[in-house]
């Protein structure tokens, strides 16, 4: 088996599990980092993810897929029928999905607690937009229970709506949260189809360590990736053509 890490000349490198994807961006994600992933309804987001994570599956590591819009019955059910059998790994303790439900008031608590247990190689958090979108407001405290420098206020009578600076408080903590657990990591982002945006909530991709777009274009029935950034790696900007098989996502290889 192929280690899934390993030393380059300046940072330790994770492979990605998308066939192609690694070549673009010296040799994987830069370990602990944080990884945007963007993209449209039928782009191929979710299957990025999947096989992300069943790279690390398959080399041994603990890896943790926190999911906001299925349950995970609906999200293990998915990844199964396109190939990634995630249920040994669930037995045997390796890998852990978990449904957030937004509608719950410990959503938050829930997910840092998990994400902060020091347990995961690699995580997953599909998606960052119901989150980012929460009427939840966030104050700093100098003594908190998660260290992340922020703790939680009652919202009642509050307005419902996310000012600018609280929306980025949001994502603030998310990302802090992630950070934190020295996990490397893939977060999603949903876009609309017309969308020229890089995520829904136009902060994320500030502050996260790589951007990746994912296109689908259905007038020319084709699928494109494109990496906007990633930290300490040298990589190309232009778009590539991907397409979606048994094999999950994969890059198209262009003869000459």
């Amino acid at each position: 088996m192929q280690e899934e890490t390993y030393q380059s000349e300046k940072f330790i490198i994770v492979k990605t599990g998308v066939n192609g994807l690694d070549d673009l961006i010296e040799g994987g994600f830069p370990e602990k980092s944080i990884t945007l992933v963007s993209g449209s309804p039928g782009a191929g987001k979710s299957i990025l993810c999947f096989q992300f994570i069943y790279e690390g599956v398959n080399n041994g590591e603990n890896v943790l897929y926190l999911t906001l819009d299925k349950r995970e019955e609906g999200i293990l059910l998915q990844a199964k029928k396109l190939g990634y059998d995630f249920q040994p790994a669930i037995e045997n303790g390796q890998a852990t999905f978990r449904y957030l439900n937004i509608n719950k008031k410990l959503v938050y608590e829930t997910m840092s607690n998990e994400i902060l247990s020091g347990k995961y190689d690699r995580i997953v958090l599909d998606s960052i937009t119901p989150l980012s979108e929460m009427p939840l407001f966030l104050a700093d405290t100098q003594n908190n229970m998660n260290g992340s420098g922020y703790s939680f206020v009652d919202t009642e009578n509050q307005s419902t709506g996310l000012s600018g600076p609280v929306q980025r408080k949001h994502i603030l903590f998310i990302m802090n949260a992630l950070e934190s657990s020295e996990a490397t990591t893939i977060i999603t982002s949903e876009l609309s189809l017309s969308s020229s945006n890089l995520s829904r909530d136009g902060i994320s991709e500030f502050l996260a360590d790589g951007v990746i777009l994912l296109k689908a274009d259905p007038t020319m029935d084709r699928r494109k990736l494109s990496i906007f950034k990633m930290r300490n790696t040298k990589h190309t900007l232009k778009p590539q053509d991907i397409q979606i098989n048994e094999n999950g996502i994969t890059l198209v290889r262009k003869t000459m």
